[in-house]
C-alpha cells in the first residue's frame, strides 16, 4: 500500500468513527464548547405538562409555561441550579394548569420583568393564584397576541405569531407561539396551539421556518399538521409529555408524520429534560432522564366525592384536598370523567 492508498484508508476510518459518535450539528461539525456558551434552551420533564427555560448569553432569562400546580419545587430547585435570580421575561402560554400551574411560586420566588399571557380569563383557581401572585407583586400582563415584538435580549429576535384571532371556542387555541431567532438558529415554541391556530399563521404569511419546533398539544393529532411542519421545517421536534399518560399522547399519526419528514424527535417522557445549546451556528442537544412517571403526580379529590380530579377541575369548587396519585387509587378514588386526570 503506497502513501496515497494509506492516506485515503485513514480519511475512510476517521469519518467512519464520526458517524458512529454521532453529530448533534445542524449544518457543520459542532464546536461544542462554543456552542454551549451561547443561547440554551432547556425544556424541562414536567411530565404531561410545558416548562420551557431560555437562558441567553448575556445572561437574561425567560420562562415559557411553569408545569402543574405540584411542579413547583421541582422547577425551583431546577431554576436555582442554573442560577436563575431573575426572570426577564415571564410567559403564560394559556390558562390551562398544565401550563400555568406553578407560575405563581415562580412570580413568589423570582424577581420578574415582565409577565406575558393572552387576553383570555379561566374560572379556575389555579388562574386566581396566577392572578393574585401578579398583582402582589406589582406587575401588569402584556398581552400576547400575533404581532408582538418581545425585547429579551440583544442578540435575539423574540416575536409572538399567535394568536391571531380575538376568540376560540378552545382555551387552547389562544396560545402564545413564539419564535426565537438567535443569530442563524431558530426555535419555534407553540403551547397547545392546535389546527386552527396553525392554519391562521399559515394563512397570514408569516415566516414560521424554525430549526427546533416545540410540537402543539403534547403531540396530540389536533395539532402538527402536515402543512404547518412542512412550512416549519424543523430539523429537530420536541414532545414535552407524561409517560403513561391517560390521553395517548403522543398520538401515533403526529409520530408519522415527524418520520416521514424526516425529523429527528426527542421526547420528555423517554429522554427527560432536554437542553439545547446554541452558538447561532451550531446546536448541541444533551437530555437528562429524571424517572418522572405518572405515579408521580399530585392530584385533588373533595371532602365528600369519591374521583380524584386535576387541579383546574371545575368540580373542585367546593373543596380541593391535594393527594398523591398513588394514595387516591389505593383509597378507592376514581378519575373524574370530565377533566380526564391521570391513570
Amino acid at each position: 500500500m503506497n502513501a496515497k492508498q494509506l492516506l485515503a484508508c485513514l480519511l475512510i476510518i476517521l469519518t467512519v468513527l464520526l458517524a458512529a459518535c454521532g453529530s448533534t450539528a445542524l449544518k457543520e461539525p459542532v464546536q461544542t464548547t462554543e456552542a454551549e456558551t451561547g443561547l440554551k434552551v432547556h425544556f424541562l420533564d414536567v411530565g404531561q405538562a410545558d416548562c420551557i427555560l431560555i437562558q441567553a448569553p448575556t445572561g437574561e432569562n425567560m420562562l415559557i409555561d411553569a408545569g402543574n400546580n405540584d411542579d413547583a419545587d421541582m422547577i425551583v430547585t431546577y431554576l436555582n441550579a442554573k442560577g436563575v435570580k431573575k426572570i426577564d421575561v415571564l410567559v403564560g402560554t394559556h390558562p390551562h394548569e398544565d401550563h400555568i400551574g406553578s407560575l405563581d411560586t415562580v412570580i413568589d420566588t423570582y424577581d420578574i420583568g415582565k409577565v406575558y399571557m393572552p387576553r383570555v380569563t379561566h374560572t379556575t383557581k389555579t388562574f386566581e393564584d396566577v392572578l393574585i401572585a401578579i398583582k402582589n407583586k406589582g406587575l401588569k400582563i402584556a398581552a400576547a397576541k400575533a404581532g408582538e415584538i418581545i425585547d429579551f435580549s440583544p442578540n435575539t429576535r423574540v416575536e409572538i405569531l399567535a394568536p391571531n384571532s380575538p376568540e376560540y371556542d378552545d382555551l387552547n387555541n389562544y396560545s402564545a407561539v413564539i419564535k426565537l431567532t438567535y443569530g442563524n438558529t431558530s426555535f419555534l415554541f407553540t403551547g397547545d396551539a392546535e389546527d386552527i391556530s396553525e392554519n391562521e399563521m399559515l394563512a397570514s404569511g408569516y415566516d414560521l421556518k424554525a430549526d427546533v419546533l416545540k410540537l402543539g398539544h403534547h403531540g396530540s393529532s389536533t395539532s402538527s399538521t402536515e402543512a404547518f411542519l412542512a412550512a416549519v421545517k424543523p430539523s429537530y421536534g420536541v414532545i414535552s409529555v407524561g409517560k403513561g399518560n391517560d390521553y395517548g399522547h403522543p398520538h401515533e399519526e403526529v409520530l408519522t408524520r415527524l418520520e416521514q419528514a424526516g425529523i429527528e424527535i426527542y421526547r420528555t417522557d423517554e429522554s427527560g429534560t432536554v437542553l439545547f445549546a446554541t452558538d447561532g451556528d451550531h446546536i448541541v442537544i444533551k437530555t437528562e432522564k429524571t424517572g418522572r412517571t405518572a405515579k408521580d403526580v399530585t392530584v385533588y379529590i373533595t371532602k365528600t366525592g369519591k374521583k380524584y380530579h386535576m387541579g383546574d377541575c371545575n368540580l373542585l369548587k367546593d373543596s380541593r384536598v391535594p393527594i398523591k396519585l398513588s394514595e387516591a387509587k389505593t383509597r378507592g378514588y376514581e378519575p373524574c370523567k370530565s377533566c380526564k386526570p391521570p391513570q
